[in-house]
């Protein structure tokens, strides 16, 4: 009795007209008010605000320049303060954000684990490993592709000062045993405050995850509770900082401008975009098809097609979390079951981010190609580590990468310039693809899981079955008297 009971709870449970609605989902049902045309003009910090506002920049800069000879060095000077103090603040919250970040991602990951489950095994693993399998196509194509036609830029245009660059020569000698040992050393600080004061991310990257795992999620934490309001504080502080991206992006380019080669500039900024959006085509077209097919035997374009609701919306809110709800509705059209699609693709929402992870590289190397500076081996290993874990822990709200890359950059000695206000000035056009290209691997996740873990949901009962069950059982009772 008491297992037929449990079947027919089971059953009832999970039957879509007595489940409660997921609070992702439920936001398909719920109709937002149509904003008008010219909203994106004036919501703070949106991307039309943000090209405007470096348009207009550009714009400035280039009829100061084209109709003044000597422009005093004052004035780029006084102008680049608004813009540098934004930077200085994006910079100031990278280092409590990865703290938070990873403490609350090994936190998360505990617990959808616990219990040793087959979909938590598998959906963690497997976005681990689409997240380093785009990594490193990145780092091969960034370094053996794009970085080669990158130029580098004049002094004047990078507005960089002169003992602010590293000699970047001896690097280029250092042997491959040298790199071995220096990437180990870098994990484990021999003094965490001063790990912190000199911004060594990985090692603080490494001991947050110890933390993180240290933390017992049964227990009520004060550390836990602390470690969840510093970032919530800090996702306020993003928020209002990426409102401020037009002030920001504006500033930045100004002064630049009175200085910028623009052949340099369009053409290293072409390289960027196409090396950008060719990778992730070709992750999203030929690398994710080839593992869903392994996986799944089946056509993997036809899938993808289908889902085109997920992925178009992708591309039009910049937010895998704005898109959360419409990837649930179609990864369920798909066929897949309830219960793999509630739990992957909202995990895959916040950890799998393989259009990020492809984009972290190439920006990355642009922005070191245009100051002459060569990265060696030991550096792209760096990248690629930096990048694997900055990828889990960016947050699904758009640009959020803005300030991890300027992590990752400093991580590796590459000095933030005028071709950082480039980089951000573009970014709300690489973003769009960088969300499709993520949304479109949680849509794929979802049928692999589903295929390896063979995980279905259990089968609806009808009115007449679950009376008939209940009365069997009764009948079985009463035999056993």
């Amino acid at each position: 009795m008491g297992a037929t009971d449990n079947n027919v709870k089971e059953s009832s449970s999970l039957d879509p007209a007595q489940q409660p609605p997921v609070s992702a989902g439920s936001a398909v049902e719920v109709e937002e008010p149509r904003k008008p045309w010219w909203h994106p003009v004036i919501e703070p910090g949106s991307a039309v605000q943000i090209v405007i506002a470096a348009a207009i920049a550009v714009g400035i800069g280039i009829g100061v320049s084209a109709s003044v000879d000597d422009i005093p060095p004052a004035a780029p000077a006084i102008l680049a303060i608004p813009g540098n103090l934004w930077l200085r603040a994006l910079r100031a919250v990278v280092l409590p954000m990865i703290i938070c970040a990873m403490i609350l991602a090994v936190q998360s990951l505990r617990e959808i684990t616990r219990g040793g489950a087959i979909l938590a095994r598998w959906t963690v693993g497997y976005y681990i490993l689409t997240t380093i399998v785009a990594i490193s196509f990145s780092v091969v194509m960034t370094s053996q592709v794009w970085a080669p036609l990158m130029t580098v830029a004049s002094d004047e245009s990078l507005d960089r000062e002169a003992n602010g660059v590293d000699n970047f020569a001896d690097r280029e000698n250092v042997q491959p045993h040298d790199v071995v040992v220096t990437l180990f050393d870098t994990l484990i600080p021999r003094n965490i405050v001063s790990a912190l004061s000199n911004d060594d991310l990985l090692a603080v990257l490494v001991t947050s995850i110890v933390v993180g795992y240290l933390i017992r999620p049964d227990r009520d934490s004060s550390i836990l509770r602390v470690v969840k309001e510093v970032n919530d504080m800090i996702t306020r502080v993003i928020v209002f900082l990426i409102k401020l991206a037009p002030i920001g992006v504006f500033f930045l380019i100004l002064p630049n401008m009175f200085r910028l080669d623009l052949n340099d500039v369009g053409t290293n900024l072409g390289y960027l975009i196409g090396g950008a959006i060719s990778s992730m085509m070709i992750h999203l077209f030929v690398i994710l098809p080839l593992i869903f097919f392994a996986f799944t035997r089946r056509n993997p374009y036809p899938y993808w097609a289908k889902s085109s609701a997920a992925w178009t919306t992708a591309w039009g809110t910049a937010s895998s979390a704005a898109t959360l709800p419409v990837t649930l509705r179609c990864a369920r059209e798909r066929g897949n079951p309830n219960t793999v699609v509630d739990f992957g693709v909202p995990l895959g929402c916040l950890i799998n981010m393989d259009g990020t992870a492809i984009y972290f590289p190439l920006v990355v190397v642009f922005m070191a190609q245009t100051q002459g500076i060569t990265l060696n081996a030991g550096d792209y290993i760096l990248v690629l580590l930096l990048s694997t874990l900055a990828s889990i822990g960016t947050t699904p709200i758009p640009s959020s990468s803005l300030v991890l890359t300027v992590m990752i950059a400093t991580s590796v000695g590459v000095p933030l310039t005028g071709m950082y206000a480039v980089v951000v000035a573009i970014d709300w056009f690489l973003d769009r693809f960088r969300t499709m290209t993520n949304v479109s691997g949680d849509l794929f996740a979802a049928a692999i899981l589903s295929k390896v873990t063979g995980i279905t949901d259990p089968e609806i009962l009808t009115d007449d079955e679950v009376g008939q069950v209940r009365s069997n059982t009764v009948r079985d009772n009463m035999d056993r008297v």
